[in-house]
């Protein structure tokens, strides 16, 4: 990979590759943007099949965080972080503690949190090294409710858009991930009357949902062409691409994941099958809302108001994509887009000497 090339194409202003040699850490920190604020995105521990693809991912995520800090209205910026390696290791105090110094070395640059791989346990020890993380045990906590709400109300929004009423009752939802954002949102969809069509690599996690709320349990790659009215994607990211998008036999795409497109292509694919896609950095901003209150001292009650206007903000999207023509992801991006600029352009005072000594 030609490494500065490929962050100059994507607009990053930095990227740290971490080694710790005692606990065995392998880390990168990307920071997309930091012109809404300090960076701020999760650590994500994946066990990567080569260091290319642990870089691709991390700047991808990172890139995704800086519009999804923008169109939710937050003073953020965009980073993201990843571990390479083995997420089901119960060696974790070290590793964490060692992300945690390099994190503060960046001198609140950029703000860690949980992802996929990591708990609000791991980001204690993180803690034990930083005060720049948040999702931490005595704050927040676990993003993952709050996520799933927003992500419900953008289902809301994209079914007001698709049918003219918001309703999921009796409507079929094929949900592809059942961790935590993906169990609480099927609860939700539950509670609203939508029938569940699931999968997920684990046979647990499947027969939970299955007990707890009737759903019908297919295997990984069948979900794909599932009949449904919704597909909710929430697990990893590039699974809208050449080979699944024309399975599809949905009217709406609306979930968790991040980086649901695998290029940016695969939106107008979409947008070419008739297919109303919310945006995955817009669906999905509840979690960031959640660690966001931790920075802001916000209540969890006022956290989830905010979680509600998603839907409010996914309408938007659809309005200017549909009054300028283009795919709704062009038009998110748009959205996130303008926000950067006009904080960019605001006029700058400064202190008079603020580091001359008197």
């Amino acid at each position: 990979m030609r490494y500065f090339e490929t962050i100059a194409e994507m607009g990053h202003e930095q990227v740290v590759f971490c080694h710790d040699k005692a606990s065995g850490y392998r880390g990168i920190i990307a920071i997309h943007d930091t012109t809404l604020g300090p960076a701020l995105g999760g650590c994500r521990f994946w066990n990567y099949a080569s260091d290319d693809e642990a870089v691709v991912d991390a700047l991808r995520l990172s890139r995704g965080m800086t519009y999804k800090n923008a169109v939710a209205g937050l003073n953020l910026g965009g980073g993201k972080s990843v571990i390479i390696g083995d997420n089901k290791t119960a060696n974790r105090e070290m590793l964490f503690r060692a992300h945690g110094r390099f994190v503060d070395s960046l001198g609140g640059r950029y703000v860690t949190a949980e992802d996929v791989g990591t708990t609000v346990e791991d980001m204690d020890f993180v803690h034990m090294e930083t005060t720049h993380v948040t999702g931490i045990g005595s704050k927040s906590g676990d993003p993952s409710s709050v996520t799933a709400h927003g992500v419900f109300r953008a289902i809301q929004a994209s079914a007001f858009q698709k049918w003219g009423s918001d309703s999921l009752s009796g409507r079929t939802v094929a949900v592809q991930g059942l961790g935590h954002v993906g169990y609480y949102l099927c609860k939700e969809l539950h509670t609203a009357g939508a029938k569940l069509v699931v999968t997920d690599i684990d046979a647990g996690r499947i027969a939970r949902v299955v007990d707890e709320m009737g759903a019908t349990a297919v295997a990984l790659g069948a979900i794909y062409g599932t009949k449904a009215d919704i597909f909710t994607p929430c697990a990893l990211g590039g699974i809208l691409n050449d080979d699944t998008i024309p399975q599809l036999q949905v009217e709406i795409v609306a979930g968790a994941a991040n980086n649901q497109l695998l290029e940016a292509r695969h939106g107008e694919a979409l947008e070419a099958r008739g297919i109303l896609y919310a945006p995955d950095y817009v669906a999905n901003a509840g979690g960031v809302i959640n660690v966001y209150s931790e920075l802001t001292g916000w209540s969890r009650e006022r956290s989830l108001r905010k979680a509600d206007e998603i839907y409010q903000t996914v309408l938007s999207v659809f309005r200017l994509a549909s009054d300028t023509g283009i795919p709704t992801y062009l038009a998110a991006d748009r959205v996130a887009e303008q926000r950067i600029h006009a904080v960019r352009g605001m006029i700058k005072t400064w202190p008079q000497y603020p580091n001359k000594e008197s």
